[in-house]
Protein backbone atom coordinates (compact mmCIF):
# COMPACT_ATOMS: atom_id res chain seq x y z
CA UNK A 1 0.00 0.00 0.00
CA UNK A 2 1.19 3.17 -0.67
CA UNK A 3 2.28 5.11 2.42
CA UNK A 4 3.11 9.04 2.53
CA UNK A 5 4.70 10.68 5.47
CA UNK A 6 3.86 14.06 6.34
CA UNK A 7 1.73 16.60 8.69
CA UNK A 8 -1.97 17.23 7.14
CA UNK A 9 -1.71 21.30 7.51
CA UNK A 10 1.58 21.34 5.39
CA UNK A 11 1.12 23.10 1.94
CA UNK A 12 3.79 20.62 0.42
CA UNK A 13 1.78 17.40 2.11
CA UNK A 14 -1.47 18.62 0.69
CA UNK A 15 -0.07 18.34 -2.55
CA UNK A 16 0.60 14.50 -2.01
CA UNK A 17 -2.60 14.21 -0.05
CA UNK A 18 -5.10 15.95 -2.83
CA UNK A 19 -3.74 13.94 -5.55
CA UNK A 20 -3.53 10.20 -4.01
CA UNK A 21 -7.59 11.90 -3.31
CA UNK A 22 -7.71 12.21 -6.79
CA UNK A 23 -6.84 9.39 -7.84
CA UNK A 24 -8.91 7.44 -5.63
CA UNK A 25 -5.81 5.60 -4.17
CA UNK A 26 -5.37 3.97 -0.54
CA UNK A 27 -3.00 5.25 1.23
CA UNK A 28 -1.69 5.09 4.66
CA UNK A 29 -0.62 8.41 6.10
CA UNK A 30 2.40 8.52 8.56
CA UNK A 31 2.01 12.22 10.41
CA UNK A 32 5.12 13.38 11.08
CA UNK A 33 7.05 16.76 10.86
CA UNK A 34 6.92 19.71 13.00
CA UNK A 35 5.87 19.56 16.29
CA UNK A 36 4.81 15.69 15.07
CA UNK A 37 8.61 15.14 15.04
CA UNK A 38 10.18 11.39 13.31
CA UNK A 39 11.67 13.26 10.80
CA UNK A 40 14.88 13.25 12.68
CA UNK A 41 15.08 10.37 13.43
CA UNK A 42 17.88 7.59 11.35
CA UNK A 43 14.62 5.78 9.81
CA UNK A 44 13.45 8.59 8.01
CA UNK A 45 16.60 10.03 7.33
CA UNK A 46 17.20 6.63 5.60
CA UNK A 47 14.24 8.07 3.43
CA UNK A 48 15.00 11.59 2.76
CA UNK A 49 18.17 12.77 4.19
CA UNK A 50 16.81 16.17 4.02
CA UNK A 51 14.41 15.43 6.75
CA UNK A 52 11.46 17.21 4.68
CA UNK A 53 7.94 16.14 3.89
CA UNK A 54 6.19 14.94 2.14
CA UNK A 55 7.82 11.52 1.22
CA UNK A 56 6.34 8.60 -0.20
CA UNK A 57 6.71 4.63 -0.45
CA UNK A 58 5.09 3.30 -3.16
CA UNK A 59 5.24 -0.78 -3.74
CA UNK A 60 9.64 -0.06 -2.27
CA UNK A 61 9.80 2.97 -3.87
CA UNK A 62 11.06 5.96 -2.26
CA UNK A 63 10.02 9.61 -3.41
CA UNK A 64 10.70 13.07 -1.57
CA UNK A 65 9.98 16.14 -3.35
CA UNK A 66 6.09 17.16 -3.38
CA UNK A 67 5.99 18.34 -7.01
CA UNK A 68 7.83 15.29 -8.15
CA UNK A 69 5.58 13.20 -6.25
CA UNK A 70 2.09 14.36 -7.77
CA UNK A 71 3.90 14.19 -11.25
CA UNK A 72 4.67 10.08 -10.15
CA UNK A 73 1.63 9.69 -8.69
CA UNK A 74 -0.49 11.04 -12.34
CA UNK A 75 2.07 9.27 -14.11
CA UNK A 76 1.57 5.51 -12.87
CA UNK A 77 -2.22 6.03 -11.99
CA UNK A 78 -3.45 8.72 -13.56
CA UNK A 79 -4.08 8.04 -16.99
CA UNK A 80 -7.13 9.22 -18.28
CA UNK A 81 -7.54 11.49 -14.75
CA UNK A 82 -4.84 13.87 -13.80
CA UNK A 83 -2.26 12.48 -16.42
CA UNK A 84 -1.81 14.21 -19.76
CA UNK A 85 -0.76 12.26 -22.54
CA UNK A 86 0.46 14.96 -24.75
CA UNK A 87 3.79 16.34 -23.80
CA UNK A 88 3.53 19.66 -25.09
CA UNK A 89 -0.03 19.90 -23.24
CA UNK A 90 1.61 18.14 -19.85
CA UNK A 91 4.66 20.41 -20.04
CA UNK A 92 2.17 23.32 -20.30
CA UNK A 93 0.23 22.29 -17.33
CA UNK A 94 3.08 21.47 -15.51
CA UNK A 95 5.32 24.49 -15.70
CA UNK A 96 2.42 25.81 -12.96
CA UNK A 97 3.70 23.38 -10.57
CA UNK A 98 7.51 25.16 -10.74
CA UNK A 99 6.34 28.23 -11.17
CA UNK A 100 3.75 28.20 -7.78
CA UNK A 101 6.88 26.65 -6.23
CA UNK A 102 9.61 28.71 -7.30
CA UNK A 103 7.53 32.52 -7.13
CA UNK A 104 5.02 32.05 -4.53
CA UNK A 105 6.74 29.50 -1.44
CA UNK A 106 9.22 32.86 0.29
CA UNK A 107 6.02 35.38 0.16
CA UNK A 108 3.49 32.64 1.41
CA UNK A 109 6.29 31.30 4.12
CA UNK A 110 6.09 35.40 4.94
CA UNK A 111 2.50 35.18 5.03
CA UNK A 112 1.43 32.17 7.17
CA UNK A 113 4.22 32.60 9.42
CA UNK A 114 3.55 36.21 11.08
CA UNK A 115 -0.92 35.49 10.40
CA UNK A 116 -1.25 31.79 11.79
CA UNK A 117 1.92 30.18 12.66
CA UNK A 118 4.07 32.60 15.02
CA UNK A 119 2.91 33.40 18.68
CA UNK A 120 1.22 36.81 18.20
CA UNK A 121 4.03 38.37 20.23
CA UNK A 122 6.79 36.92 17.76
CA UNK A 123 4.44 38.41 14.50
CA UNK A 124 6.23 41.20 12.26
CA UNK A 125 3.07 43.32 10.38
CA UNK A 126 5.76 44.72 7.90
CA UNK A 127 7.15 41.06 6.84
CA UNK A 128 3.41 39.95 6.34
CA UNK A 129 2.74 43.12 4.01
CA UNK A 130 5.78 42.41 2.47
CA UNK A 131 4.35 38.94 1.49
CA UNK A 132 1.28 39.81 0.67
CA UNK A 133 2.04 42.89 -1.95
CA UNK A 134 4.97 39.98 -3.25
CA UNK A 135 1.41 36.90 -3.54
CA UNK A 136 -0.84 39.27 -5.00
CA UNK A 137 1.41 40.41 -7.45
CA UNK A 138 2.30 37.01 -8.41
CA UNK A 139 -0.99 36.50 -8.61
CA UNK A 140 -1.57 38.41 -11.66
CA UNK A 141 -0.24 35.81 -14.09
CA UNK A 142 -2.66 32.93 -13.44
CA UNK A 143 -6.05 35.56 -13.28
CA UNK A 144 -4.40 36.21 -16.16
CA UNK A 145 -3.73 32.87 -17.93
CA UNK A 146 -7.42 31.41 -16.42
CA UNK A 147 -9.48 34.02 -18.19
CA UNK A 148 -9.09 32.30 -20.86
CA UNK A 149 -9.59 28.93 -19.89
CA UNK A 150 -11.15 26.98 -16.96
CA UNK A 151 -7.94 25.13 -15.19
CA UNK A 152 -4.46 25.61 -15.33
CA UNK A 153 -3.72 22.65 -16.94
CA UNK A 154 -6.20 23.66 -19.60
CA UNK A 155 -9.88 22.75 -20.59
CA UNK A 156 -9.45 19.92 -17.58
CA UNK A 157 -8.84 19.71 -14.28
CA UNK A 158 -5.11 18.22 -14.00
CA UNK A 159 -1.72 18.08 -12.09
CA UNK A 160 -1.00 21.71 -12.90
CA UNK A 161 -3.65 22.83 -11.00
CA UNK A 162 -2.66 21.27 -7.40
CA UNK A 163 0.37 23.07 -6.06
CA UNK A 164 -1.10 26.66 -6.97
CA UNK A 165 -4.72 25.53 -5.56
CA UNK A 166 -2.87 24.16 -2.17
CA UNK A 167 -1.34 27.60 -1.75
CA UNK A 168 -4.52 29.55 -2.86
CA UNK A 169 -6.44 27.83 -0.44
CA UNK A 170 -4.68 29.67 2.30
CA UNK A 171 -4.71 32.79 0.67
CA UNK A 172 -8.15 33.08 0.43
CA UNK A 173 -8.93 31.72 4.04
CA UNK A 174 -6.24 33.94 6.06
CA UNK A 175 -7.74 36.89 7.72
CA UNK A 176 -5.68 39.72 4.84
CA UNK A 177 -6.39 41.92 2.81
CA UNK A 178 -7.04 41.14 -0.81
CA UNK A 179 -7.18 42.78 -4.31
CA UNK A 180 -9.98 40.99 -6.36
CA UNK A 181 -9.01 38.32 -8.81
CA UNK A 182 -12.50 37.16 -10.31
CA UNK A 183 -10.98 34.31 -12.51
CA UNK A 184 -9.04 32.62 -10.23
CA UNK A 185 -11.77 33.09 -7.54
CA UNK A 186 -14.01 31.48 -10.05
CA UNK A 187 -11.17 28.82 -10.55
CA UNK A 188 -11.03 28.76 -6.68
CA UNK A 189 -14.64 28.01 -6.26
CA UNK A 190 -14.37 25.45 -8.93
CA UNK A 191 -11.67 23.55 -6.45
CA UNK A 192 -14.26 23.86 -3.67
CA UNK A 193 -16.58 21.88 -5.46
CA UNK A 194 -13.88 18.65 -5.83
CA UNK A 195 -14.44 16.11 -2.90
CA UNK A 196 -10.91 15.43 -3.00
CA UNK A 197 -9.72 18.95 -2.42
CA UNK A 198 -12.24 19.01 0.00
CA UNK A 199 -10.63 16.26 2.05
CA UNK A 200 -7.57 16.99 1.62
CA UNK A 201 -6.60 20.78 1.13
CA UNK A 202 -9.37 22.34 2.89
CA UNK A 203 -8.24 21.80 6.26
CA UNK A 204 -7.11 23.57 9.52
CA UNK A 205 -3.92 25.83 8.64
CA UNK A 206 -2.59 25.51 11.93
Amino acid sequence: MLKIWGRPNSTNVKKALWAAAELDLEYEHIIAGGAHGIVDTPEFRALNPNGLVPVIEDDGFILWESNAIARYLAAKYGVGKLWIDDAARRADAEKWMDWASTTLASPFVDIIWHTVRLPEDKRDPAIKARGVTAFAKALEVPEKALSGQPWLSGAEFGIGDIPLGVFVYAWMELPIDRPEFPHLTAWYKRLQERPAYARSVMTPLT
